[in-house]
């Protein structure tokens, strides 16, 4: 990649005057009231993450109760990311054009209906049908919030640390989702998951109204439609693709029509985004390796815990048989690891630096989930919590100091935009990583099932039901007893360890790779500014008309 920041648009003068404009339009609130606003965003994200990750301990429930394939269990954690990552570039554009705390405001009052809706949904097209209308709420909070925090905290050192205690937050939300589900299932139905989403975005809404300051972009660019509905299109349809190939089988022309097809429809979007004078996606910002490479590797992170996270929770009920509640609980020494290395990421950087800390961060991930990639029928807890921690520990040190560079690297007119970029990647990251790991474990599993119940004569809807999921093979062990069901049991669990065992090592080797791309390429430190630079501003103490890349080599730009 390219080197080089952002190149001079219209000369030194005229990005003054763009800077001013955006001044103009945004409160600048007291210090108290920035922190409490702070909090405000930050426990509204804890809301948003925490229902990704509640969902999955849910996710044998839903087996059980909705008769849920694989297949449909990906596409209820895919359709919310899907629609999510879709949306948010253009979330972003909406929140600098018409202010970023009513975006944030709407965001929320979507994600309460939609969580309503999910929680009464009676089948499991509706639930995914409802997942989706979560994830245009989602898109609408996650830009404008961050945009906003970035606005608030133009000083380097609080704008660290209030975007540490943000993405720390965030994924206190992702660790704690399972241990809220396993709570909320012991006691009530599985709609209570997504129900309780409610009465905290209603609070969200009346604190927000009060505390959070507003902001906008004073010439701001309409939202980029067009790129929108290409992006969505293209991204919904890769993941059938890989979603829906070990059952129609990877070589079905069905299956590689509908991939090259969406390849072709996100070729168009990045041809569009180039030509357009509104592009959503604003590939000039990717000419800087501190925000392009920081990018790809919270992407390549996001790949790995989704994916992880999809298969440990299955592996904790299904093969260890907890209840959700004991799942929850189990998977609490990885929150903990999140929540703890994450409040204290800004240290690392300031003393390693960024391209240490992300490059560590990655490494650790890939080693704790290689760690837990060696499970068998007689694996218990005490041999996957250690891996457990580690992707924890490392999520918690790379991801925030890669949003970090991220946001720090933006221009503060276009932090939504920017933050929007950045949270696109990281959902389409978490949604492939589902996809991917859920496919190579649907693959495995039903290969290797497949062939321990050939030799019996099984009818083709019972057939049907053990390929569609191990807790369906488990379901119809239970009921037939005798000799088959034991074997059947032993089989199902096999397979399906078989299969996590694959996802997991892949999941090290992207980890592995995403460590070595950010020890190549990301920049050694942050540049020393106090707030982002406009694009076509030097940042402070470079002399005018020279490129930060010339005359701050030691930011590694």
């Amino acid at each position: 990649m390219a080197g080089s920041v952002l190149p001079l648009l219209n000369g030194r003068m005229t990005s003054r005057m763009q800077a001013a404009s955006v001044r103009m339009t945004g409160e600048d609130p007291s210090p108290s009231r920035r922190w409490l606003a702070l909090g405000v965003l930050c426990v509204s994200m804890i809301m948003v993450n925490l229902d990704n990750t509640v969902l999955n301990v849910a996710l044998p429930t839903l087996v059980r109760v909705l008769n849920a394939t694989s297949a449909q269990l990906q596409w209820i954690v895919d359709s919310f990311i899907i629609v999510y990552a879709g949306l948010v570039l253009a979330a972003g554009s909406l929140a600098d054009r018409i202010g970023r705390k009513r975006t944030f405001l709407a965001g929320l009052v979507v994600f309460a209906a939609g969580s309503a809706w999910a929680a009464f949904s009676g089948s499991v097209g509706m639930l995914i049908a409802a997942r989706a209308g979560m994830g245009i709420g989602g898109a609408l909070m996650m830009p404008s919030s961050l945009s906003i925090v970035t606005d608030m905290f133009r000083d380097a050192g609080e704008r660290q640390r209030a975007i540490g205690l943000w993405a720390a937050t965030s994924g206190l939300g992702a660790a704690l989702g399972p241990l809220v589900g396993g709570l909320l299932l012991s006691r009530f139905w599985w709609g209570s998951v997504f129900l309780i989403n409610v009465p905290i975005a209603v609070i969200g809404v009346a604190c927000a109204i009060a505390l959070v300051p507003d902001s906008k972009k004073a010439a701001a660019q309409r939202p980029d439609l067009a790129g929108t509905a290409l992006s969505t299109a293209g991204l919904g349809l890769l993941l059938w693709a890989i979603i829906e190939a070990p059952l129609l089988g990877w070589s079905s022309g069905l299956v590689i029509g509908v991939g090259l097809g969406a390849a072709a429809i996100l070729a168009i979007f990045v041809a569009w985004e180039r030509a357009s004078s509104h592009p959503m996606l604003r590939l000039e910002f990717f000419a800087s390796r501190r925000l392009s490479v920081a990018i790809l590797s919270n992407g390549l992170a996001n790949f790995v815990l989704y994916g992880s996270l999809f298969l440990m929770t299955q592996f904790l009920q299904f093969d260890l048989a907890y209840t959700p509640l004991q799942a929850g609980l189990r998977i609490l020494p990885a929150a903990g690891a999140i929540v703890i290395v994450s409040a204290s990421a800004a240290v690392f950087v300031r003393l390693a630096g960024t391209k240490i800390t992300v490059s560590a961060g990655l490494l650790i991930i890939a080693a704790g989930v290689w760690v837990d990639s060696s499970l068998s029928i007689t694996s218990d807890y005490g041999q996957v919590v250690l891996g457990m921690i580690l992707f924890g520990a490392g999520a918690g040190l790379a991801i925030p100091a890669a949003l970090e560079s991220v946001m720090g690297s933006l221009p503060r007119g276009d932090t939504g935009v920017g933050s929007a970029t950045n949270g696109t990647f990281m959902q389409v990251g978490g949604a492939l990583g589902v996809a991917v790991i859920g496919s190579l474990l649907a693959t495995r599993y039903q290969g290797g099932v497949t062939a321990a119940i050939a030799p019996y004569r099984i009818p083709h809807a019972i057939h049907s039901t053990i390929l569609g999921s191990i807790g369906g093979a488990l379901d119809v062990a239970s009921r037939l007893g005798g000799t088959l069901g034991p074997l059947l049991a032993h089989a199902a669990r096999s397979a399906f360890l078989s299969g996590a065992n694959l996802g997991l090592r892949t999941s090290a080797v992207i980890a592995l790779a995403g460590c070595l791309i950010a020890l190549a390429a990301l920049p050694a430190r942050p540049p020393r500014r106090d707030d982002p630079a406009t694009p076509g501003e030097p940042a402070s103490g470079e002399p005018e008309g020279t490129e930060p890349s010339q005359a701050a080599p030691s930011t590694g730009e």
